[in-house]
C-alpha cells in the first residue's frame, strides 16, 4: 500500500506542473492586462505611464520568463503580491476564503453521499417501482436544471416571499453578540441553501450511477450463491454487493472534486459568501495574474488530492488494486 501512494504522490508533481503551465499561457492569452483598468478610464494616463506599470508588473518581460519567475516563487511557497491596490500577499487572501470553500464542498460531498448512494441501492432493489420511476424524474430534473437559475429561485421562494432563510453572506447582523451556540447554528443556518445548491447536481448523477451499479453487481453469481445459501436480503445487498457497487461511485466521486470546486465561484457569487469562488470571481474581473494562479493551483491541489484519496479508497475496496 505504501508503495502504492508513493507511485501516486510522485505523479502529482509533474501533473501539478503542467497544470500550472497551461493555466499560466491561457491566463496571459486572454485579452486585457490589469494595467488597462487603471489607464483606460484615466483620461491623464500617457503611453509612458502604461509602460511603467507594466515594467512594475513584470508584463514587459517574455511570457517564459514571468512564468519561470513565477514557478520560483511557487517553489518557495510564495505566490506573490495581488495586483489589486491593497497589494496583499495572495496566501493571505487565500487563506482567509479557502476554510469556507472547503466547508461548503465537504459539506457537498456528505450529502450528496447519505442521500444518493441509499436512493440508487433502493432505485436498483426495487427496479421499475414507484420510487424508481419517480428518483428517475429527479434524475431528469437535476441533470436539466442550471444551479444558477435553482438558486434565484430558491432565493426568491425561501428567501424573499417565506423569510426562512437567509440569501446572502453567513453571518446574521448581530452575530458578534451571540454565543457559541447562536453563532454555530446561524452559520448553518445561512448555509443550508448554498449546500444544497452545490450538492443538487451530484445528487442526481451519483444517484443514477449507483443504480447502474447496483443493478450490474446484483445479476453476479456470486450474488446468486449468496442468495441460494438461504442469507438474508439485507446481508446479500448491504455486505456483498454494495462494496463492489461502490467501486465505480468513489472513482467518480474524486473526479467530481473540480466541479463541486468550479461551482462553488457560481453559488458564492449569487449568495455573496466570501469564499475561494467569490474571490476567483473578484481576481478575473480586476485581471489580477498572481491571485488567479495562485487559486488555480490551490484547485489544482485540491483536485489532485480528490483523485489521490478515490484512488486509495478504490485500492482499499478491491485488494486487486493495491497488489497490481
Amino acid at each position: 500500500m505504501l508503495l502504492y501512494l508513493s507511485k501516486r504522490l510522485m505523479m502529482m508533481v509533474p501533473m501539478l506542473i503542467g497544470i500550472t503551465l497551461i493555466s499560466f499561457m491561457v491566463i496571459h492569452l486572454a485579452p486585457g492586462e490589469p494595467t488597462d483598468l487603471q489607464t483606460d478610464l484615466n483620461p491623464e494616463a500617457s503611453v509612458e505611464m502604461k509602460e511603467r506599470l507594466r515594467a512594475q508588473y513584470g508584463l514587459d518581460q517574455p511570457l517564459y520568463v514571468q512564468y519561470g519567475q513565477w514557478l520560483g516563487r511557487l517553489a518557495r511557497l510564495d505566490f506573490g503580491e495581488s495586483f489589486s491596490q491593497d497589494r496583499r500577499p495572495v496566501f493571505d487572501k487565500i487563506t482567509e476564503r479557502l476554510p469556507i470553500t472547503i466547508l461548503i464542498n465537504v459539506l457537498s460531498i456528505g450529502l450528496i453521499l447519505a442521500v444518493s448512494v441509499p436512493i440508487g441501492i433502493l432505485s436498483a432493489v426495487k427496479r421499475n417501482s414507484p420510487f424508481d420511476r419517480g428518483t428517475t424524474i429527479f434524475v431528469f430534473l437535476g441533470f436539466a436544471m442550471p444551479s444558477f437559475w435553482l438558486a434565484l429561485l430558491l432565493m426568491d421562494f425561501f428567501g424573499v416571499r417565506l423569510g426562512i432563510f437567509p440569501i446572502s453572506g453567513l453571518r446574521s447582523i448581530g452575530y458578534e453578540y451571540m454565543g457559541p451556540v447562536q453563532q454555530f447554528f446561524d452559520a448553518l443556518h445561512h448555509l443550508i441553501l448554498p449546500v444544497f445548491i452545490s450538492a443538487f447536481g451530484g445528487l442526481a448523477g451519483f444517484s443514477r450511477y449507483m443504480r447502474s451499479n447496483m443493478l450490474e453487481v446484483i445479476r453476479q453469481d456470486y450474488i446468486l450463491t449468496a442468495r441460494a445459501k438461504g442469507l438474508p436480503e439485507r446481508v446479500v445487498i448491504y455486505r456483498h454487493a454494495l462494496r463492489n457497487a461502490l467501486l465505480p461511485v468513489i472513482t467518480i466521486l474524486g473526479l467530481s472534486v473540480p466541479g463541486l470546486i468550479g461551482g462553488s465561484v457560481i453559488f458564492e457569487t449569487i449568495f455573496a459568501i466570501p469564499g475561494m469562488g467569490k474571490l476567483f470571481y473578484d481576481g478575473v474581473m480586476m485581471r489580477d495574474y498572481p491571485l488567479i494562479m495562485g487559486i488555480l493551483v490551490i484547485g489544482a491541489i485540491l483536485t489532485l488530492i480528490g483523485n489521490l484519496l478515490a484512488d486509495v479508497g478504490y485500492a482499499l475496496a478491491d485488494p486487486r488494486i493495491r497488489k497490481g
